[in-house]
């Protein structure tokens, strides 16, 4: 038998996730700059920038057909 719910259907969230009024909200080119290092990082260091001209090439060739 499954066991039933009590109380509200409702999760509250976490006040670590709760923003305030008061609290700015953070530009999006700031967002850029934290994140571009990192995935600058990550093509390097696996070889991303090799595998995206591949499927850029495999979708150019897909379209021009």
């Amino acid at each position: 038998m499954a066991p039933q719910l009590t109380g509200s259907p409702r999760r509250r969230r976490p006040a670590f996730t709760q923003r305030h009024a008061a609290e700015p909200t953070r530009h999006p080119a700031v967002a850029l700059a934290m994140a571009l290092p990192c995935a600058v990082l990550l093509v390097v260091l696996f070889g991303g920038w090799e595998q995206m001209a591949n499927q850029a090439q495999a979708l150019a060739e897909l379209i021009n057909h």
